[in-house]
């Protein structure tokens, strides 16, 4: 993993790799991706010029140049493929030897899921991601976390190298832009970089982008995607639709939390419909709103799991899981999310919820749930929506308008 700032030389460095790699690996397989079609052309554009140079060009086969299906193939077998994430390009691919992601500030753990695929049946495979710092504003969450978990020592197979100023340094310190471009001033001129400079005004994006400085940030970041969360506010449904599922669950002070989700053709809205501390109360809304069809689920390890005798006595249709169901509704809402398919109604204790919450593996196979351990951390209303969810993937039945109270509005008892 690289974190490197912009004018380094980065690209030119790998490719060196990587052309390398080719003339004396017989039958290379290389991807490199970009976020961007116009980042991904930058950078062929670029392999493209170091395949003529003499030492290089006796070993190559054909360059081929149409849009859509840049390759540089070698003459003993050997090929570079190049393409950007944005248009989907890697996803599908097998047996890739070497995977270079660029821009990977800005790769969502979807994509990542993707590229990582494409290496399961390579025999050594070799991946490179490299980026800047993110914005506040980037899914930046991967980069991220990769990032710490390389800090921390916690990623035995990684070489992380990070090049960067000191956090609170003077931006236009030529000291501080020496320690964080190796190539300053000989190959990056001085007048290199107060060109960045001009187009670069911000402060902040100054550092992040020039001096590879990162944003004061806490150590672990929500699993759902901020940026696309918030993206993701609607007003849902009519009022008149009754939910296709619904879900409790309680905090470490027996807070309760009841979500609801709704679906519309391959996309869904989630919402908090009830919120209070009394038990009963709490049972009684829940069964008039189900009644004995709409399925409701409640996580086992819950103190939620009170409420599941009493809501059955009401013919409720009660589902309680495990952690292979968290795991379940975590990757759902995920994906959903990332994916842009769920849409949620901007609640604060949703919003704070998400914030607060935090990743645990589930299993050996990369599942994970949210971690209840912290008693100061109120996930409860995440936790609600998020099973709400795979409640409302357990039914075929198309919800439908009623005259029973669909429970749009936050309730509290």
């Amino acid at each position: 993993m690289l974190s490197i700032p912009r004018q380094v030389g980065k690209t030119y460095l790998i490719a060196c790799i990587i052309y390398s790699l080719c003339l004396t690996e017989p039958g290379l397989t290389v991807i490199w991706t970009a976020h961007r079609k116009t980042t991904a052309a930058e950078t062929f554009a670029q392999f493209d010029s170091m395949s003529q140079r003499p030492t290089v060009a006796s070993h190559v086969k054909q360059v081929l140049r149409g849009k859509g299906d840049e390759k540089i193939l070698f003459a003993n077998g050997s090929r570079i493929l190049f393409g950007a994430r944005e248009s989907g390009f890697g996803r599908g691919f097998t047996g890739v030897d070497v995977l270079v992601c660029d821009e990977g500030q800005i790769m969502t753990e979807a994509v990542m899921e993707d590229m990582a695929a494409t290496q399961n049946v390579a025999p050594n495979p070799l991946f490179f991601l490299m980026g800047t710092p993110p914005r506040p504003k980037d899914p930046g969450e991967t980069f991220l976390l990769f990032r710490q978990e390389a800090l921390d020592g916690e990623s035995d197979a990684t070489l992380y190298i990070e090049t960067s100023a000191k956090r609170g340094c003077d931006p236009m310190d030529r000291k501080a832009w020496r320690e964080a471009n190796p190539s300053f001033p000989h190959r990056t001129t001085e007048r290199a970089m107060l060109r960045l400079r001009k187009k670069l005004k911000n402060d902040d994006s100054w550092n992040r982008e020039a001096l590879g400085i990162y944003d004061e940030f806490s150590r672990q970041f929500s699993p759902i995607n901020g940026p696309l969360w918030a993206a993701g506010v609607d007003v849902g449904p009519s009022a008149d639709k009754r939910p296709a599922g619904m879900a409790v669950d309680m905090s470490h002070g027996r807070e309760i939390s009841v979500g609801a989700c709704w679906l519309e053709d391959t996309s869904a809205h989630v919402e908090e419909v009830w919120a209070g501390v009394d038990e009963p109360a709490a049972v009684e809304w829940v069964a008039a709103r189900a009644g004995r069809r709409m399925p409701v689920f409640i996580d086992s390890m819950s103190p939620a799991a009170s409420m599941i005798p009493a809501l059955k006595s009401r013919g409720v249709k009660v589902y309680s899981g495990g952690p292979t169901d968290m795991a379940r509704a975590c990757g759902l809402v995920a994906s959903d999310v990332e994916a842009g398919r769920l849409t949620h109604a901007g609640q604060v204790s949703v919003d704070e919820a998400r914030e607060g919450a935090r990743k645990r593996p589930i299993g050996t196979a990369g599942g994970w749930g949210y971690d209840r351990r912290d008693p100061a951390v109120f996930i409860h209303p995440l936790v609600a929506v998020t099973l709400a969810r795979l409640a409302a993937s357990m039914t075929k039945q198309k919800p439908q308008t009623t005259d029973r109270p669909a429970g749009r509005r936050v309730v509290t008892g």
